[in-house]
Formats: structure tokens, C-alpha cells, sequence
């Protein structure tokens, strides 16, 4: 690895220090390969991850970022240190000796580039003033000069929003600038909160007001005046007269640039060893010798600032305008996201941009010049560091996380180049759909059934399908992470309607056959079989924590081999003699709802709803998070069972002892749960299969059960550990397990079975009992008891007979495998867990899910959160028919309409990808814009007649025209796309519903979709474009129009890949995240935050700067710190968090919208309440595009938007937000619910303030009776309500009185002044801090004198129910 100041080149004036350091904060101490670093360079062209000196002539970096970061923990930021000296030692580098007041001084290494005596040092901006400045120059090479000018470019462009609006170099969009004017602790400082009011305009856009059905497209993403050019330098470019002749090159010419100022001066210009120069070429004739003047300097800026005047006033303005940019809003991300918006961009000429299309791009990024990067071998290096304490693993999960993230790009690049056509197949003779691809040292194959290999699976579909199943695989033994079995980097492309898998490559597998490659494993899919000592021990290892049973198949010479995998997953050793395993599509067990095999029958439960029913292929396999809760399901099981038959024992006993307590041994026998009584027949050695005897949840009798939230875990700890768990909090607020709960086993963890059921007579007793026989031997054990585990062991399905151990053989049902004779009474237990487990997945997490939908507990806004919501819960897509219709039986259909019209537009948009997959497969590159805008006027456009438009003649040769079709990967006619239209693409939306989520859509075209289920087009267009990758024009578009068509191919501006790959995770850091969670969840604030704080410094160590779970982790710190009283602190975290979420996650994304809502909160409480408003405002825009007005969450917006309303005296405005909360909480909640009637209480205050005392005394009368009916007269809430009451009552009585005397008397009437009082703010925070569910809640006397750590967190606790 080469250090990055061994890359830099010498001086350059004008730099800006205070940039770094800020992005150095950020950033903490970044690897030194680091996007982050290179991606934001100093402002003169250095590297991002150097501190920087400003000078007269040139400027010098400093070490690396971990030494400017020392300097800032150690320096006191409100003094300005003491001039020191700084004095050159030697040519190979010198020490700068620093102190600040109050510190120790310490050294920090420099290159010997200057040396320089600064005075008045600050610190924490790293403002840096000089006074002398002394260059030592180094002279340049050809690759620092390169780097040197890439530098100088991507500061030019630092302001340019191109990149991230083209997904490149890892840049993504972020607008909360826009709504905040800047950073939002120094508005703070400025604003005075007394005239504020004033300055307020808080009337909205029209399109934002509750009611309105106007959904334009362009606030999506609003103008940022930074944005606007700013021009430095007409055309940068490399000169035609490159590279120079043998004879320069004896002069030190390394290079030649063209340049054309913005005052219209063509110069060129000399890179050499010594600097930069003018010299006398012109476009036409070549004349290498320096001008007069030459200008020569050693920085590209210092010339181009001598020889252009507006370069230097534009390029020192917009320094300072990147300088003011908040440092979240620059920093790359660790994967590229991509913008299905865009506006129209002027390609301005770009060098580099230039140079990296035509070149691989495999020299300068990873600053390894001439070199590729063996994926694999830094893969595998990365697995093998050391991880025996912290300070290693974190070091080891960095490399991880940096290798992977650099893969994941490098693999997304060679996908697009393979289907772009750029890169030369490895097996070129062959069709195109077999060709194979290595780039970069990565292995590419498109997802086609090639020598029908998946013949008897599916075909192309199989084909398809098993790339998305090998990376679930790859990802769960990732996790797993066992020491000497390795993985392969793999990332799934979808890009053009085609799918490629990039892999790393095994050392020497493309030297030898795959027959006498593989060692263990198969490659005929089960013919013949082959074993390995080795393997068999490491996959011993994995086959506890992935529930995969040990077991032995048949060869081709009827031999028995055993395997402790499925049989396609292949065992290869390495020419690195490492042991790798491959073909992990079968890591899970085969999903029998979706595998109808002859003779065999299903569960009753899974029967009643028409399965098994067929798929398209026979890879369908159930999800990790299923296995995980369905074993988890058997662990109660089996402890009750156990805890069951230990009671009867003992009552047996008692009857036997004395006789007389026989009647008492008949009553503690009824009072059995009714579900484990039937679970107690068991006959001594026959197992029962449990399904049968639980009680299961049908659509009609669901609402009377409730079914908590399952959350299973990815890694689930073996059962004997689960009493030792740590609670962890409960994102979405706990709620008490129903009786009916109980009887069926129906709790999400061991550990919540565990608190429900600790009233079940003798699970003490059996829980010590299954552990001591895990233990020991058993041998000190009673043989009853050891019956008692035997029994409970069989009707459970355990392979142990001893223990509680459920594993899956997931060779059931595999076609071609056969199994040894001796095995069979295990063959059909197996066979019986799998109906056990399909037969959960329908009848018990499908309900769950949408039971917790019903309460609340999972709030999916979209597409992607829902899809979130169901694979939590182990329900894969194709349930998705399933699901919806669970909805549509239910009662209380009208209270999850908004789950149903997510489902719908989820289901309508999955099919049409699956359409668009295949339609694209035969369009031509030139003619991709066109089918893409026909494609989409077909689905969303009411204009009936859409016609395709056609390439011009003219632009397609004829002599070659035969040749280009044939070399299309998918092949077929180029023109077929043309011929599709509106009625015939719903019609196949509609079979496609129906033949792979088996769900009856019935609708004919978009409008009636529309029509029927609610839906909005904006929506539509969001969920395909994101699914696909199609980035369209941002504009208004006329959906409705039947007299042209909403897109033209102008309006398509680019498809992007959609990419899968593994998330590694820093596992340290989410232990603490998760320890945090549930100290807060107790009450212990301070002990809370510090272990948040500590998993946020882990997170920022392993993942950078950006990263999806560091926005939860601010998020989460910001909360605290608002509870906690530390108003501007929750404002900086909460403002990090909205960025990062923007630019990790999307613009638009639900949880972006919800950030915007907290960040508003800790706003408004910050007296910032014209930024509180504009952000409300944007994430109700943002609500209303991603799943429209018709959501709960809208009514929780609503509510925040009329309460800032009501503080700012808007009362009409105000009350069109509250009073539509009120309808939506209405529908969502139920009449009788305490949201009502809190939002009841808010409307009713606008009336009041608005001397409406009437109107307000009825909806406080609303709110005063549900208070009363739910929790009783003797509630604070509702002595609270009757108080108000009381008082608007006066009101209205005074009032009353007051009009009375005018019509009495007049204009002599002697009139009593009323009481019209403005709300108070603390009155309006306190009632925001109410519905977004913070409740402080005093402290007793007796807590506070008993608890001695609550006490040290202050004289309150505080319960909040959203994180």
C-alpha cells in the first residue's frame, strides 16, 4: 500500500486548511486507501486527507489525516497557540514541534517540501496564518502530475453536482441545505428568537396543503444557489500533442495541457519535472520552448492565477463557497446511490473524465499504477487478520468493509462494461448468452441457463434466480465467519434487462477442469458426490448457526458420502491452498408452498390457502430470518412441553405419596394451558408434528389476537445462551402478549417467551433441566427427566435426543439426490419439519405481519420498506399475493388500506420490472431511449395509442445492421419492443400477477389501477425507475393527457445498474449500539449515551464517515441529547443524520422523511422556527410522493405541521393540518383510540385561540370522552381534559355575556376585556414533545432515594416510543 503523501506533489498556494480539518473531523481516521480522503481533495489540488499551511509561493501538507487529528483532540479551541519556530532539518522530511496553550507540545512528521514560522494558530478550524514561507521543492513525475491535475479538476468541480446526478466516484445528492440556508448552529447563533415571528413566511405551496391532488415532480430537488456555475477555466484538457517526443523528455517535458481561460485565451501549457509552464505551441504547431514570460511555477493554480485574472477572483470565491459546505454533503459514500431524477446538465469538456473512459481506471484510483488489484487474495488476506482483542477487530472489520466496498465498485463497472460490449469474452466462438468474462480480475457470467445446466430446475428462470440465492448464501457464512473457510466476493448486477454475477477468481481455477477441481461437493447436481475430511470439519462448524443438518447422500456407485452442506455447494482448494466453497444457492431449505412434489402432502394450514402451488422454477428456498423464527417458535414449544410433563411427574408423585392431594393435582391439571394439554398426548417414542396441535391465526379471527413483532435475529445465539441475552430495545414500543398468545407459542424471541410464561408452572425447573443435559452426560440425571427431554425432543423435531437442536437437510426434495436406506425414518422427519416450517410461514408470520401493520408496530411508506418489513419476518416476494390477501379478508380492512395500496403498487411494479427485463433484452444500445419512454407511457401514460419512435434511417448503417443484431446477449428482433402497447402490457402485468404471486389484479390499463386501489402515477413512476435503475428528466408530467403520450426519449436520461452485494458488519460496534439501546430502555440515560457514543466512534472506525447505521446511531444520540436537555448538540447529531440519510439512502426514502421530521422537532425547540416549518413542509412533499396523503404517518406530520402553525399564530392554516391528523388518526386508529383524542385536544386549542369557543368545547368533548372510557376519570389525562373543559366553558360564558351587553346596549355597553392569549412556546413544545413520543415523566421520591444510578441522570426519566 502506498502512503498517500508520497502521492502529492509539491506546493500550491491558496489552499484552504479549514476545509480539511472540518472533512478531518468528520472523516475520524479513515483507512489510508480511503474514498473519503481521495475524493475531496485540499483547494490547490493535494490530497483530501493532508492538513494543510496556507503561504506566500507554495504551501506544504502535513503528515496524514491521524496526525492533524491528534493536534485537534490536543489543542484548546478557544486560545490561539504561541508562535512557534519550525526550522528544515534535512532533505528527507523534518519534525514541526506544536504547542498550544494548556497542552503538552508534540511533534508532527512533515515532507520535505517547506518549512514555514507560523503565528496565531486556532485549532479547531485549523485556521492557519503565516509569516515566513520557504520552499524545497521535489521535482514531479509523470503519475504526480496526473494526480496533481485530477486534484486541480475536482476541486474546480467541487460545487458541480453532475457526478452524483450521474453516479460516479460515489457522490449523492443532498438538499437540506437548501431548507436550512447553511449550517444550522450558526443560524441559530444569528436569528434572534424575539423578532423571528416577523420574519416568518409560513404559508406553504399549494401542492403541500392537505386535500390538494397536484403532485408535481420538480421540488423533488429544489435549486441550490451553490450550485450555479461558477466559471474558473473554459476548456482543461490534455494537448494533442501528447506525449512528448524523445527529445523533450531529455528536457524534463512530462506532459502537455491546452487551456482556453474564461477571458478567451488559448494557451498551452509544459508539465514538467521542475513545474508548470507556458510554452509557445499553438493547436497547429508544435513549439515545446517556454513563452515569455514562462510563468513557471510549481502548482497548475499559482500559473493559471498569473495568467488569468478572473481565474484567481473565481477560484479563491469558490474555495470559500466549498469551505461553508457542511462536511456530510462531500464526503463519498462507502456504495454508490443513484438518482432516478435528474435535470438536463450542459456536458462541459472534462480531461479526466475523458482519460477514465477510455482508460480501465485501474492505475490512479487505487494509486497502484500499471497494476490490477488481485480481488480475491485481498478478499481472503482481510478474513485471515488476527481478531483476538478490539483494536484488531476493528482493524480487521475495516479492511473487510474497505475491500468489499472497493469490490462492490470495481464489479458494478465490469458488469456495465460486459453488456455495454466492452469487454472481450474469455469464450468468444461461443453464443453470446454462454460467453464469459474476466475484467479487472473479476469473473463475470449473465444469468442464462447455459448447456441446461438448470434444465430440470427451471431453465432461465432457475438460471436467474440462483445468483440472488448464492449471495444469501455467501452472506450467511460471511456472517458466520468461520477461521479457514473462505468465501467468494460476490456481487449480483441487474443493468439492461440483463443479470450478471461478478465473482473473485480462485487461484488456478482456470487452469484446470472443474472436475478435478472440486473436492467435495457435486457438479451434477447430486450424479455423483464427493467428501472431504477437512471440509467436513469446517462445515461442522457452520452447521449449528445455519441450522444445516449433517448428513449422507448417495454417489453414483450407490456409496454413502457425508455431507454437511447441500450438494451443490462445491469445495475447491486453491492454488493458495485455501479451502473456498462455492454454489451456496442452497445454503436454506427448499420452500415446499412453492415445490408441489408428488405424493407428498402438505400441513392442513398450509392446504387451506391453495398451496403447494407451482413457480417458475425449484430454487424457491425459505429466508435465513424464517429458520431463525421458526426454531425459535420450537424453543418454546419445547420448554413448555418439558415444563409440562415435569408438573405432571411431580403431581404424579404427590398422588402416589398421599392421597389426599389428589383433588389439588386435578385443579393445577385443568389450569393447564389448553395448547400444551394437547401437546402432552405424546406417545413414548412416536414424534408429533406441533403444527396440527397450535392454534392458528385466520383472517376472521385475527383481530381478536394480537401477534407481536418478530424480529429474529440474524445470528441467533444457541438456546442455552438465550437466558444470559441482553434486552434489546423495541423500535416501535412493546405491548403485552395476549393470552391467545401464549397458548400458541406466539412470541418472537426465546427471551419474550421467556418474561410471558415465567407464570407456567415448572419452565424453571425445565430450563435447568435442558442445560445440565446439554452439559454433562446426563448420567447424574433422573431417567424420568431424561424422558421428559427425549419426549418433548421427538415432538419438536430436535435431531438431538438429548438437547434442543432443530437443523434443516437441505438436499430434501432436491431432484437427483438420494438418500442411504438406513436413513429413512430420519429422511421423514426431515420432510415433516419442512411442511412444519412452510406451514409457519403462512400461518403464522404472514398474520404477524399483518397484525403488527394493524397496530402500528411496523409502519412500511413504500415499496422498499415494505419488502424491508416482510424479509424481517422471513416472507420472501412471491407471498406478496398471499399477504395482500390476508389484508383484504381482514375486518378491519379499512385500518390497513394503506398496507394494501402499498402491496398493490409493490406487486404492479414487480411485475412490470419482470416485463421490462425482457423487453429490454432485445433493444439496441441506440435505440435504448426510445423503448425505455415507450415502455414507460405503455404502463403509466392514459394516452391510448403510444407509439414507439424509431431510431432516424440515417443514423442506422445498413450493411452492418445484420451483423450488430446478432451480437445482442439476448438476441431476437431489435424491433419487437416497438410493437407493445398499453392493453397488451397490462394485460401481461395482469397474468403476471396472477401466475407468480398468484394474485387477481384485474386491471386493464393504469387508470383503472388507479382508480380501483388508489394509487398515484408519481408513485408508479418512483417504484419502476427505482427498480429498473431508469433515471428520467425531472419535470412536470401530464399522466392524464389522451392526446399525446407523458414521455418522450428525450426525457430518459440514463439507466443505471441495481446492485446486490453483502453488507459487512461491525459487530463490536452494534454490541454496544444494542447495550445503549437497552440502558435507555431502563432508564439510565447518561450510562445509555456514553455506550451510544462509543458504538458511533466504533462505527465511524470501521465504516468511515457514512454509513446507514451511523445515521441510526446520530439519530438515536440526538434523541438523547434533546431528552437530556442538550437542545443544540440534539440539533448537530440530528442534522448529520438528515444529510447522511439523503445521501446514503436517498432523497426521498421514508427514513430520510422522518429525519427531516426530528430534525424539525429539535428546530422548533431550538427557537428556529422558520427552518422548522420548511422542513416539515418538505418531508410532507416527500410523504406525499412516496405513498400519498392516505397514511398514518401523515397524520403524526400533520400534527407537528399545525402545532408549529398554532405557536406562529397561523390558526387557519393550523387547523387544515390538525383537522385532517384528526380524519387520518380517525381511520387508522380506530374512534376510541388516544390518539383521537389527543388530536381532539390539539384542535380544540387552535379554536380556542382563535376565541371559537363552541367548536372548541365540542372536539375537547371528544377528547374528554375517550379519555375517561380507556383509562378512566381518575387518569391525569383526563383530569387534565375536565380542567379544560372547565375553563373553556368560562370562555364561552364570558364571551357569550360580552355579546349579549352589545346587543343590549350598543356602543354605551361597558365591556370586560377577554383573555386572547397567544400560545406560549414551551405550551406548543410540549405538546410536539407529546405526539412524537417523548413523555418526561417525574421521578417519585422513593425511585430517586432507591435507585442510585437513575439518579446520577437527573430527577427525571423518560419514555420515548419512536427511535
Amino acid at each position: 500500500m502506498v502512503s498517500k503523501t508520497d502521492d502529492i506533489p509539491a506546493s500550491v498556494p491558496s489552499c484552504n486548511p479549514v476545509d480539511l480539518a472540518r472533512e478531518g473531523e468528520t472523516a475520524n481516521d479513515k483507512d489510508t486507501t480511503s474514498k473519503t480522503a481521495s475524493k475531496d481533495p485540499c483547494a490547490c489540488g493535494h490530497r483530501g486527507d493532508t492538513a494543510v499551511m496556507n503561504g506566500d509561493a507554495g504551501h506544504d501538507q502535513a503528515e496524514e489525516a491521524d496526525s492533524k487529528q491528534d493536534s485537534n483532540a490536543d489543542a484548546d479551541p478557544a486560545e490561539d497557540a504561541n508562535e512557534q519556530e519550525v526550522i528544515v532539518i534535512q532533505d528527507t522530511g523534518f519534525t514541526v514541534k506544536i504547542q498550544a496553550p494548556g497542552t503538552e507540545p508534540f511533534d508532527l512528521q512533515v515532507s520535505p517540501v517547506l518549512a514555514l514560522t507560523w503565528s496565531k494558530v486556532q485549532f479547531n478550524t485549523f485556521f492557519l496564518k503565516y509569516t515566513t514561507h520557504l520552499k524545497v521543492l521535489k521535482p514531479y513525475t509523470v503519475r504526480e502530475a496526473r494526480i496533481h491535475i485530477r486534484h486541480i479538476r475536482d476541486l474546480l468541480k467541487s460545487l458541480d453536482p453532475s457526478d452524483a446526478y450521474n453516479g460516479v466516484d460515489c457522490n449523492s445528492l443532498s438538499f437540506l441545505s437548501v431548507f436550512t440556508d447553511g449550517d444550522l448552529g450558526d443560524t441559530g447563533k444569528r436569528k434572534k428568537k424575539g423578532n423571528e415571528l416577523e420574519q416568518i413566511d409560513c404559508t406553504p405551496p399549494e401542492h403541500i396543503l392537505p386535500g390538494s391532488k397536484e403532485r408535481p415532480l420538480v421540488p423533488l430537488q429544489p435549486q441550490n444557489k451553490d450550485w450555479k456555475p461558477m466559471q474558473c477555466l473554459k476548456v482543461l484538457t490534455m494537448s494533442g500533442w501528447n506525449p512528448p517526443p524523445g527529445n523533450r523528455k531529455m528536457h524534463g517535458d512530462l506532459m502537455y495541457l491546452y487551456i482556453v481561460t474564461v477571458e478567451d485565451r488559448h494557451v498551452s501549457i509544459t508539465a514538467s519535472t521542475r513545474g508548470f509552464y507556458l510554452n509557445q505551441s499553438t493547436t497547429y504547431v508544435f513549439n515545446p520552448k517556454p513563452a515569455n514570460p514562462s510563468f513557471l511555477s510549481h502548482s497548475l493554480v499559482e500559473l493559471l492565477s498569473q495568467i488569468g485574472a478572473a481565474f484567481k477572483k473565481n477560484f479563491t470565491a469558490l474555495q470559500k463557497k466549498r469551505v461553508q459546505r457542511n462536511p456530510f454533503e462531500r464526503i463519498a459514500t462507502p456504495f454508490q446511490v443513484y438518482s432516478w431524477t435528474a435535470p438536463q446538465i450542459d456536458h462541459a469538456m472534462d480531461c479526466v473524465r475523458a482519460e477514465d473512459a477510455y482508460t480501465s481506471r485501474l492505475g490512479y484510483e487505487e494509486h497502484i499504477p500499471g497494476q490490477t488489484r488481485d480481488w480475491n487474495e485481498e478478499l481472503q488476506t482481510t478474513r485471515e487478520l488476527s481478531r483476538k482483542n478490539l483494536p484488531e477487530r476493528l482493524l480487521r472489520e475495516r479492511a473487510i468493509f474497505k475491500v468489499h466496498s472497493d469490490f462492490a465498485g470495481a464489479a458494478t463497472r465490469g458488469a456495465m462494461a460486459v453488456i455495454d460490449g466492452n469487454v472481450m469474452a474469455i469464450n468468444p466462438g461461443e453464443e453470446t448468452r454462454m460467453q464469459m468474462f474476466i475484467w479487472n480480475n473479476i469473473f463475470f457470467s449473465l444469468g442464462f441457463d447455459v448447456r441446461d445446466h438448470y434444465r430440470e430446475l427451471g431453465g432461465d428462470a432457475a438460471a436467474h434466480a440462483a445468483p440472488t440465492n448464492d449471495l444469501n448464501g455467501v452472506r450467511a457464512y460471511s456472517a458466520v465467519d468461520v477461521e479457514g473457510l473462505y468465501t467468494l466476493g460476490t456481487v449480483v448486477v441487474d443493468y439492461r434487462g440483463y443479470r450478471v454475477t461478478a465473482q473473485s477468481i480462485i487461484p488456478g481455477i482456470l487452469e484446470r477442469e472443474q472436475e478435478q477441481s472440486v473436492i467435495y461437493g457435486s457438479i451434477d447436481f447430486g450424479k455423483t458426490v464427493v467428501s472431504h475430511p477437512k471440509y467436513l470439519e469446517l462445515l461442522e462448524k457452520t452447521s449449528r448457526p445455519l441450522k444445516v443438518q449433517h448428513h449422507a447422500v448417495l454417489n453414483e456407485k450407490d456409496t454413502a458420502v457425508e455431507l454437511c452442506s447441500s450438494v451443490e455447494c462445491k469445495g475447491i482448494i486453491g492454488n493458495d491452498s485455501r479451502h473456498y466453497i462455492l454454489d451456496l444457492l442452497r445454503t436454506f431449505p427448499p420452500d415446499l408452498n412453492y415445490l408441489p412434489v408428488e405424493g407428498e402432502e402438505l400441513a392442513p394450514e398450509s392446504q387451506k390457502l391453495v398451496f403447494p402451488r407451482q413457480h417458475r422454477h425449484r430454487l424457491a428456498c425459505l429466508r435465513q430470518e424464517l429458520i431463525e423464527a421458526f426454531v425459535e417458535h420450537r424453543y418454546l414449544l419445547f420448554m413448555k412441553m418439558a415444563a409440562l410433563q415435569l408438573m405432571q411427574q411431580k403431581a404424579n408423585k404427590d398422588k402416589t405419596a398421599a392421597l389426599h392431594d389428589t383433588s389439588t393435582a386435578d385443579a393445577e391439571s385443568e389450569s393447564k394451558p389448553q395448547a400444551l394439554e394437547a401437546s402432552e398426548k405424546v406417545p413414548d417414542g412416536t414424534p408429533t408434528s406441533p403444527t396440527s396441535s397450535e392454534s392458528t391465526l385466520s383472517p376472521d379471527d385475527a383481530e381478536a389476537t394480537t401477534v407481536s413483532e418478530n424480529s429474529a435475529p440474524e445470528n441467533q445465539e444457541a438456546p442455552a445462551d438465550l437466558k444470559s441475552a441482553v434486552p434489546t430495545a423495541n423500535t416501535n414500543g412493546t405491548h403485552e402478549p395476549s393470552a391467545a398468545e401464549r397458548q400458541n407459542g406466539g412470541c418472537d424471541s426465546p427471551l419474550e417467551g421467556k418474561e410471558a410464561d415465567e407464570n407456567i408452572p415448572g419452565l424453571a425447573q425445565a430450563k435447568e433441566l435442558a442445560e445440565s443435559l446439554a452439559a454433562e452426560d446426563g448420567s447424574g440425571i433422573d431417567p424420568k427427566s431424561r424422558e421428559v427431554v427425549l419426549n418433548a425432543c421427538k415432538a419438536v423435531g430436535s435431531i438431538s435426543n438429548t438437547s434442543f437442536d432443530i437443523r434443516f437437510n437441505p438436499d430434501i426434495f432436491s431432484p437427483g439426490v438420494r438418500f442411504p436406506d438406513d436413513s429413512t425414518e430420519d429422511i421423514q422427519k426431515q420432510k415433516q419439519l419442512l411442511k412444519d416450517a412452510a406451514a409457519f410461514l403462512v400461518s403464522f408470520q404472514a398474520p404477524s405481519f399483518v397484525k403488527d401493520c394493524l397496530d402500528h408496530s411496523s409502519l412500511p411508506m413504500d415499496g422498499a420498506t415494505m419488502t424491508e418489513a416482510l424479509h424481517q419476518r422471513g416472507i420472501n416476494m412471491r407471498y406478496l399475493g398471499t399477504v395482500l390477501e390476508f389484508v383484504d379478508n381482514m375486518p378491519a380492512k379499512a385500518q390497513l388500506e394503506h398496507i394494501y395500496r402499498i402491496g398493490i403498487s409493490e406487486l404492479i411494479t414487480r411485475c412490470a420490472k419482470h416485463i421490462f427485463k425482457t423487453y429490454l433484452q432485445g433493444v439496441e444500445l441506440s435505440a435504448l431511449s426510445a423503448a425505455v419512454s415507450h415502455f414507460l407511457n405503455c404502463l403509466l401514460s392514459s394516452f391510448p395509442d403510444a407509439v414507439a419512435h424509431l431510431p432516424a434511417d440515417e443514423l442506422v448503417s445498413r450493411r452492418k445492421s445484420r451483423k450488430r443484431r446478432n451480437r445482442v446477449p439476448g438476441g431476437g428482433d431489435n424491433t419487437a419492443w416497438a410493437s407493445l402497447t398499453p392493453s397488451e402490457l397490462w394485460k401481461n402485468i395482469n397474468s403476471e400477477a396472477q401466475s407468480y404471486y398468484h394474485f387477481n389484479l384485474q386491471c386493464e390499463s393504469v387508470d383503472q389501477a388507479v382508480e380501483k386501489y388508489g394509487l398515484q402515477k408519481i408513485t408508479l413512476l418512483r417504484e419502476i425507475s427505482i427498480k429498473t435503475g431508469i433515471q428520467i428528466l425531472i419535470k412536470e408530467y401530464n399522466f392524464d393527457s389522451r392526446h399525446k403520450p407523458a414521455f418522450t426519449e428525450e426525457d430518459i436520461l440514463n439507466i443505471f445498474p441495481v446492485v446486490k452485494h453483502v453488507n459487512p458488519k461491525a459487530s463490536d460496534a452494534f454490541h454496544f449500539f444494542q447495550s445503549g439501546q437497552a440502558k435507555v430502555q431502563q432508564g439510565f440515560l447518561k450510562e445509555g449515551c456514553e455506550l451510544i457514543n462509543e458504538a458511533l466512534n466504533l462505527f465511524n472506525n470501521v465504516y468511515g464517515a457514512m454509513h446507514v447505521e451511523i445515521c441510526a446511531c446520530l439519530r438515536l444520540l440526538a434523541r438523547l441529547n434533546y431528552i437530556m436537555g442538550d437542545h443544540p448538540e440534539a440539533l448537530s447529531n440530528q442534522q448529520k443524520a438528515v444529510l447522511m440519510s439523503e445521501r446514503v439512502l436517498g432523497i426521498e426514502h421514508p427514513n430520510t422523511v422522518q429525519e427531516y421530521m426530528h430534525l424539525a422537532l429539535y428546530c422548533f425547540a431550538n427557537g428556529q422556527l422558520s427552518t422548522a416549518l420548511k422542513l416539515l413542509y418538505r418531508a410532507r412533499y416527500l410523504m406525499l410522493v412516496v405513498c400519498a396523503e392516505d397514511h398514518p404517518e401523515m397524520a403524526l406530520l400533520d400534527s407537528n405541521i399545525g402545532l408549529v402553525l398554532h405557536g406562529v399564530m397561523e390558526y387557519d392554516l393550523s387547523l387544515r393540518f390538525l383537522e385532517n391528523a384528526l380524519a387520518i388518526n380517525s381511520k387508522y386508529h380506530g374512534p376510541r383510540s388516544l390518539k383521537v383524542a389527543l388530536s381532539h385536544h390539539l384542535v380544540a386549542r387552535v379554536y380556542e385561540s382563535k376565541a371559537e369557543f363552541r367548536s372548541a368545547l365540542q372536539h375537547e368533548k371528544e377528547g374528554y370522552t375517550r379519555y375517561k372510557n380507556q383509562v378512566g376519570e381518575a387518569h391525569e389525562k383526563t383530569k387534565e381534559s375536565s380542567e379544560y373543559l372547565k375553563y373553556l366553558t368560562q370562555q364561552a360564558v364570558a364571551l357569550q355575556r360580552t355579546m349579549n351587553e352589545i346587543y343590549k346596549n350598543g356602543s354605551n355597553a361597558s365591556i370586560m376585556p377577554l383573555k386572547f392569549t397567544a400560545p406560549s412556546m414551551a405550551s406548543v413544545l410540549e405538546q410536539l414533545n407529546i405526539i412524537n413520543g417523548i413523555i418526561f415523566i417525574p421521578l417519585s421520591v422513593w425511585v430517586l432515594l432507591t435507585s442510585k444510578a437513575q439518579k446520577q441522570n437527573g430527577s427525571y426519566f423518560c419514555s420515548f416510543l419512536s427511535f
